[in-house]
């Protein structure tokens, strides 16, 4: 499925969940890895603010594409940010989202 680029060059955006790693498989913790890099993957929880709103966004990003410390109420710059549709079917169920991955998360003035 394709993905698209998001612009968040006029928007405010402040960390709202400290990173924490991504699980392929919540039985075994199984850690998602970058298919390209091999690089653990993390997702933090971004509030972007632009135009007037503010929504929260779970993104993906590598551990080696944001530093340690990345706290709370940071305000950072969001490098590579896409997003993409994605669709499965678990136990007979069909669910579908999107999905945000970036390829860096940097403070600002960093």
């Amino acid at each position: 499925m394709p993905s698209f680029k998001i612009d968040t060059s006029t928007a405010l955006v402040f960390v709202a969940t400290e990173p924490a790693p991504k699980v392929v498989n919540k039985q075994t913790g199984e850690r998602a890895v970058d298919r390209e890099t091999g690089a653990g993957l993390s997702t933090v929880g971004l509030l972007i603010s632009d135009e007037g709103e503010g929504n929260l966004y779970q993104v993906t990003v590598p551990e080696t594409g944001y530093p340690e410390g990345l706290a709370p109420g940071t305000p950072v710059k969001v490098i590579g940010l896409k997003a993409r549709d994605w669709e499965n079917e678990f136990n007979g169920q069909k669910r579908h989202g999107i999905s945000f991955r970036a390829v860096a998360i940097t403070p600002l003035g960093a």
